[in-house]
């Protein structure tokens, strides 16, 4: 949630809240992993389903990162904040319940329900809540596929920075009963159980239930005033989460799956302390209790039918419903009395509706439409900012709805000009509205905010792909994205203008290809995005004093390049990623919301003063320079089949801004962050026991800054997991 305690920045008003993959046909293997393929010579075939059917990764004009379920397992990838030390061009930042997931350096930068995210992920193909009950663990997964770029000419929703599509393994008709069974412990007292098994019903009909469950005390050692015992809790870890998939196929041509999961995540709390405290930021003192508490659920149900002539007709219906509950202590001590505390329910429904041609032949296609519904609800007494609590003159609370529609019709057609040159057209027209009904008591003042806002867009993709042989592909392409906008709430001072929609314009060519007879495969991306209307809060124009959310009026400028490459030798393998990014703001200028000042300050002509400053040339917000990371293993083999496989993991994400302002002195820079994690898996028969490390050399280190305090990512963890397949 973005805070800003001491001006009431109206992104905190602006109901704010602190806080195109399809399943695989058949789900990945239960096999234990040793870290070995199954053919050690070469580097396996990587398959990506984003456009709704199944392509080579070395085929698919599209910069991407796929990684499987093993992946996830050797890499030490268990939820969404560790993708960035597994991939490039990615920065997770998890300030509370929210996150902020950029792509490219285009993704989310305000911290409120009515800013939606750039980047979009889906679960079984079903967009998930948008920033927010993004803690949901990665367990039973067959492959995580991340999108680099505008995304939308062939899947359910618009995206300006990109797409991570997370699908779980299907239930398997005839594959009898298998699964596995998985045991950890750990430092902090880490304690996990996780499994799954696939459920035989009929020649027709198969089930699968995964589970998981996760206990860990808290990485924190908190205090009250004065050292004295602390009442709140201080971010002991609770969660558990569990899946059940239903598969009928009564015949060839029809195929019907259903997934319906759930997750209790209680984070405790997420501690935090002013972002230039010197202290041990482990060891904190607060006057306000914690909280983070997570439920939702999520059903979706996929009927594919596939004609005589292979055209396939697929629905994909879905719904979810969550509650989140956020208690901080605003200032992150114990010698000011400021508290928060939020509760939201959000409920989506969306509809989508595909027709995919076969994938044989000159020309293929697909064309889609998709429809959502996602509300918001601000309960009575659950949004409450007090300086201290127990008066309506020191208290803002906040009650009321946010619902928000979105709709859209797509496709993308393929035409194969020769059997090396192929031209993809794909279009996008999306159609979103929100609204507020909403009452604020500010300060003893009431407020209503009765306001609605409609946006519409045409978006589209040209690429022309060459496959110049059967180790080399070609592709370049022009595209465009958008994010529709939102309201801002009002804080007295009339009703303040909306801000407007986003909008992209990328430029990207690609090298894909293949090295010595199949060990070495790589991937090599240059792109320019032109990004319009980027949302930002700032000093309001009239009355810095407040905050108010709008729109750069000058395009920022981002521009870079990435690598990746993965090479199998024999028992030795390697994979890295790599991203040079370079980003600069267009002409603007702004009032430090943080900053007292009473000058108005225009955002297209200023004048430049001490107060209203020219942002011109600045960074993007959470658009590292520099992103890489490296891993490598070796198999070795020992008697009766047994393996032995040491592997070691290197990730690391330059520094970044978390405010356009660029200003130290108030915490603005986030540090780089430089990951170790290393396993050592031995593999006998079904079993397989891993000791494990992440963070090893106990980097403490920023995860997210936000509201003036910081939030730091998890320090060195270690412990032992066993893997049993059945």
């Amino acid at each position: 949630m973005k805070i800003s305690a001491l001006l009431l920045s109206a992104s905190v008003l602006a109901l704010g809240y602190a806080g195109a993959a399809e399943a695989q046909s058949t789900p990945a293997s239960d096999q234990p992993s040793s870290g070995s393929s199954s053919d050690k010579s070469q580097v396996k075939e990587v398959v990506i389903t984003a456009e709704r059917r199944s392509v080579n990764l070395q085929r698919a004009p599209i910069s991407a990162t796929v990684l499987t379920g093993q992946d996830l397992e050797n890499k030490g990838v268990v939820q969404v904040e560790d993708l960035q030390f597994a991939t490039p061009s990615a920065t997770v930042n998890n300030f509370g319940q929210g996150i902020d997931f950029n792509i490219r350096g285009i993704g989310k930068a305000e911290h409120n329900s009515q800013t939606t995210t750039g980047v979009i992920t889906y679960r079984d193909g079903v967009a998930t809540f948008p920033g927010y009950l993004q803690e949901e663990p990665y367990y039973d997964i067959a492959r995580i596929e991340i999108l680099r770029g505008p995304q939308g000419t062939f899947v359910g929703q618009n995206a300006t920075g990109g797409a991570v599509f997370v699908v779980s393994n299907d239930p398997v008709i005839g594959g009898g009963h298998h699964g596995y069974l998985m045991g950890q412990a750990g430092n902090y007292a880490d304690f996990a159980l996780q499994g799954a098994v696939n459920l035989p019903i009929s020649d027709t009909l198969a089930g699968r239930v995964a589970f998981d469950t996760e206990t860990r005390d808290s990485f924190y050692k908190i205090t009250g005033p004065g050292g004295t015992a602390y009442n709140g809790n201080p971010g002991d870890l609770k969660m558990y989460s569990a899946r059940f998939g239903l598969l009928w196929k009564p015949n060839a041509a029809l195929s019907v799956l259903w997934k319906t999961e759930g997750n209790y995540i209680d984070m405790g709390g997420y501690p935090s302390d002013p972002v230039l405290a010197t202290n041990d930021p482990f060891h904190l003192s607060f006057n306000s209790p914690e909280k983070a508490l997570d439920k939702f659920w999520r059903t979706s149900l996929k009927v594919d039918y596939v004609t005589d002539n292979g055209i396939t007709f697929r629905s994909l219906s879905s719904y979810q419903y969550g509650k989140t509950q956020y208690w901080a202590d605003l200032d992150g001590t114990s010698t000011t009395n400021w508290f928060f505390t939020d509760a939201v329910n959000e409920r989506i429904w969306s509809q989508e509706f595909n027709i995919i041609s076969p994938s044989t032949g000159p020309l293929t296609w697909i064309l889609g439409a998709y429809y959502q519904t996602d509300t918001h609800n601000f309960p009575t007494n659950e949004f409450l900012i007090a300086t201290p609590p127990g008066s309506i003159f020191s208290e803002y609370r906040l009650q009321g709805t946010n619902p928000t529609k979105n709709a859209a019709v797509f496709g993308q057609i393929s035409w194969n000009l020769t059997d090396a040159l192929q031209i993809q057209l794909g279009g996008r027209y999306s159609s979103a509205s929100t609204a507020n009904h909403v009452t604020v008591l500010q300060y003893g003042t009431p407020i209503i905010d009765e306001q609605s806002a409609k946006y519409h867009n045409l978006s589209g993709k040209l690429s022309i792909n060459w496959t110049v042989d059967q180790h080399n592909f070609l592709y370049a392409f022009a595209a465009t994205g958008y994010r529709p906008g939102g309201l801002n709430v009002p804080v007295g001072l009339g009703q303040p203008a909306p801000f407007d929609s986003e909008k992209v314009q990328e430029y990207e060519a690609g090298w894909k290809a293949g090295f010595f007879d199949g060990h070495l495969r790589t991937q090599l991306d240059a792109y320019y995005n032109k990004y319009e209307n980027f949302q930002v809060t700032i000093g309001y124009p009239a009355f810095p004093t407040f905050g108010f959310e709008l729109n750069t009026p000058n395009p920022t400028k981002i521009y870079g390049m990435e690598a990746q490459a993965e090479a199998v030798f024999g028992n030795f393998s390697w994979d890295a990623g790599m991203g040079l990014m370079k980003s600069e703001l267009g002409e603007f200028f702004a009032t430090d919301p943080r900053a007292a000042s009473f000058t108005p300050c225009n955002p297209s002509t200023g004048p430049a003063s001490a107060s209203c400053i020219s942002l011109k040339g600045k960074q993007q917000t959470y658009a590292p320079n520099f992103t890489f990371n490296i891993g490598a293993q070796y198999i070795f083999d020992l008697a009766d089949g047994d393996t032995l496989t040491p592997r070691i993991n290197y990730g690391h994400v330059s520094q970044q801004w978390a405010s356009l302002f660029e200003n130290v002195a108030r915490g603005d820079r986030i540090g780089a962050r430089d990951l170790f994690n290393a396993q050592l898996a031995w593999k006998h028969g079904g079993y397989v026991l891993t000791a494990y490390g992440s963070n090893l050399s106990d980097q403490h280190y920023v995860a997210a800054a936000n509201s003036g305090l910081r939030f730091m990512g998890p320090p060195r963890q270690f412990g032992l997991r066993l893997f049993k397949v059945f």
